[in-house]
């Protein structure tokens, strides 16, 4: 006798369960056992059409199958959720974070409770499930890592460069960054290039997942190309991707040619992009975190024209890069901006990316990028189950991205909306 059913039947037998389960205490949806996300429009991959009216079937953590309703079979056994009316993508990567303000110190002893609240109000509920973080104190950045992965509590997959490099002299006062509401970061300050080989290997050996670069800086000098050489050298030996924050295009250009993998800021400040830097770019195959908002963020008090000018500057050069065939990134410098990622999303679409475009910044690039497109970044059997649901269809809206009804990972449900 077949142990599958038609979704219909099964969607009602789900409906009478939940019910019942809300009767007796039980809380639906919190099973760890398989699910099934039925009737929703599934976008499998940013280049291919939507499944309407589709299922997703999840076993042990990953997904099974992915079809049409009137094709796919669900099991008895398995859990529903109706996704009538919602969008399915596979779970966003957020490439660009920060785990540096103050209510993330001593990670290894918040409360369980307030620290799935902290990594829910930044993270899951806009759906992230995957961040890398771009500079912060490695140690305590692993501690709110294993805490995770042991299972303690919900949250993303966390890749972190733990502390970045920078030019001596270039670190903001205590009081500048007691006011930005950040901790007080041992950053190392790097003078040569056998300190930086040291640092990075350093870094490389206590497990960072890759190595942030700060070039220059208001307050110092620039460094030394040997010094970006040096430790684009030690990260590239154990395979690991090289960040940097650049501040002019003349860092853009220093850095790439030293074999830097991601810049990590467009640089509105000093004017456009001229045709040697994006060609430098596209040559090297550098990927770009365009960072939008938080330019305007820190013009914020300056006279609309000033604001303007710099919105029109970042926007023109992330339209050039795309133009060019650039790979982009999302990352929105979460940690030193507002968490709502709504307004990066519009000025993407402002500087031209179509949806799709940054539906990939979210999903297939970076998965591609830090080598885990075999496991993540699209919908797919075999490939882990980070799923984000959307209340609406961002192709319509791109700001409905932040609509998130039920964040996943792996399967478990890490975030869900209220009613």
């Amino acid at each position: 006798m077949s142990r599958t059913l038609p979704v219909l039947t099964v969607l009602l037998g789900s409906t009478i369960c939940s019910v019942v389960g809300a009767l007796f205490g039980q809380t639906p949806y919190s099973t760890n056992g398989d699910l099934a996300l039925v009737r929703g429009t599934v976008y499998v991959s940013p280049t291919e059409a939507p499944i309407r009216d589709g299922v997703v079937l999840i076993r042990g953590g990953k997904i099974f199958a992915v079809g049409s309703s009137s094709v796919e079979q669900i099991p008895r056994a398995v859990q529903l959720i109706d996704c009538s009316g919602l969008t399915i993508m596979a779970g966003f990567w957020n490439s660009h974070v920060h785990f540096t303000e103050r209510k993330w110190a001593n990670a290894a002893e918040i409360p369980a409770p307030e620290l799935s609240r902290q990594l829910q109000d930044m993270l899951t509920r806009y759906g992230f499930t995957s961040v890398f973080d771009l500079s912060s104190l490695w140690k305590n950045t692993r501690s709110l890592r294993d805490r995770i992965e042991s299972g303690e509590v919900p949250g993303p997959r966390i890749r972190s460069t733990g502390e970045g490099l920078v030019p001596k002299g270039a670190l903001p006062s205590e009081t500048v960054v007691n006011m930005m509401g950040w901790m007080n970061v041992p950053v190392p300050e790097i003078t040569d290039a056998a300190q930086a080989a040291a640092v990075s290997k350093k870094l490389l050996d206590d497990g960072v997942d890759g190595i942030k670069l700060f070039r220059s800086s208001p307050r110092s000098a620039s460094l030394p190309d040997s010094v970006l050489q040096a430790a684009v050298n030690e990260a590239h030996l154990a395979r690991k991707p090289v960040f940097l924050h650049p501040d002019s295009g003349e860092d853009i250009l220093a850095a790439v040619r030293s074999g830097v993998d991601v810049i990590a800021h467009t640089t509105p400040r000093t004017g456009p992009w001229d045709e040697t830097i994006l060609t430098v770019m596209k040559e090297r195959k550098v990927a770009l975190i365009p960072t939008l908002t938080i330019w305007k963020y820190y013009m914020r008090h300056d006279r609309i024209s000033a604001q303007e000018q710099i919105a029109n500057t970042e926007i023109g050069q992330v339209r050039a890069w795309v133009a060019a065939g650039g790979t982009i990134l999302f990352g929105n410098d979460l940690g030193a901006v507002d968490y709502d990622p709504t307004e990066e999303y519009t000025l993407m679409a402002d500087a031209g990316m179509s949806f799709p475009q940054i539906l990939a910044s979210l999903t297939t690039a970076p998965a591609e990028r830090f080598g885990e497109s075999k496991q993540l970044g699209r919908i797919a059997s075999g490939m882990e189950a980070d799923l984000v649901v959307l209340k609406e269809d961002p192709s319509k809206d791109i700001r409905a991205l932040t609509s998130v009804k039920y964040t996943l990972r792996s399967g478990k449900i890490i975030y869900r909306a209220r009613e």
